[in-house]
């Protein structure tokens, strides 16, 4: 009897554990210490990446995405009148300044561009982020929003950076209007992901990683393999450039290797040699510029 007694106790004190965990779990991916404005603009810099943004034209602006959700804009037109346009997605727990470092690649090729805060970052309300699974149909909002205000006719791409990238890829099981995505050391499945990191960087076994997916789904609505953009990837007929750091122990690139693989489209990937997570365009910036210019002339949208 006392036997039954002490199991039972520990299956339940196991239990309890497993759910505190889980729940827990859940809670750290839902709420990222948010980067701030200025704290961005400080990296910004002293990476060498803010360049001439202070004096560059620009407008900033709210925009109400498809639940009502507002989302803080700026848009910074090209130096000359064009009708190239691109919307760039920053990553998990930055800002829409954190894409200036971009901003600056597409302007030079006379891109207009589009930043954003993410979902629950930077300026916006403070809500739990879902690592794309509503990111993706708020960045659907900023594709219809260009498209109205600056016409049918004009010429529209993506840049996305780590989480910016995974909701980038994972929209394309919404058809997006785009002519191409720039996918930068984005994630293929958030459920592969983060078991990937709950065994490195957390020491547990990988079932945590599922029973956090379901408290997930308890608490803010989605399953964690629900963020899976490879899963569109393979009737996907959109150019996607890859850029990866074969030193990221984030977000290992093998993520946008199998990406790279199954595309059905045109694609090519770039592996950057001793670059870190979101750390491509940094280490080698001249390098970045030419390959993203290479692809644009390659599937059309600039002359070569």
């Amino acid at each position: 009897m006392v036997i039954f007694i002490i199991l039972g106790a520990v299956i339940l004190l196991a239990l309890i554990f497993t759910v505190v965990i889980s729940v827990m779990l859940s809670r750290m991916v839902a709420w990222p210490h948010r980067i701030s404005l200025p704290d961005e603009i400080k990296y910004e810099k002293e990476k060498g990446m803010w360049k001439n943004f202070d004096s560059i034209s620009k407008e900033e602006y709210v925009l109400d995405s498809f639940d009502g959700y507002e989302l803080h804009m700026i848009y910074v037109p090209a130096v000359e009148k064009s009708d190239k346009y691109v919307i760039i997605s920053h990553g998990y727990s930055g800002c829409r300044l954190g894409s200036v470092k971009y901003l600056h690649i597409f302007r030079d090729l006379g891109f207009n561009a589009i930043m954003y805060d993410d979902r629950g970052h930077g300026e916006n309300k403070r809500v739990a982020c879902t690592m794309g699974f509503k990111e993706s149909r708020d960045l659907m909002t900023v594709i219809s929003h260009v498209y109205e205000r600056f016409g049918e006719n004009i010429t529209l791409g993506l840049h996305g950076e780590s989480m910016g990238s995974a909701l980038s890829n994972n929209a394309l099981q919404y058809s997006p209007r785009i002519r191409f995505i720039v996918s930068d050391c984005g994630y293929n499945d958030l459920g592969k992901l983060f078991a990937y990191l709950v065994k490195k960087n957390m020491h547990l076994p990988k079932i945590f990683a599922k029973t956090a997916s379901v408290a997930n789904r308890v608490f803010y609505g989605y399953y964690f393999h629900q963020v899976s953009p490879i899963k569109y990837i393979g009737e996907n007929e959109i150019p996607i450039c890859f850029f990866h750091g074969e030193d990221d122990d984030f977000i290992p690139c093998e993520h946008a290797k199998e990406m790279h693989e199954a595309n059905k489209g045109y694609s090519e990937l770039h592996l950057v040699p001793g670059a870190g997570h979101a750390m491509c365009v940094i280490t080698d910036e001249k390098a970045y510029a030419q390959n993203v210019k290479a692809f644009l002339e390659k599937i059309g949208i600039l002359n070569a």
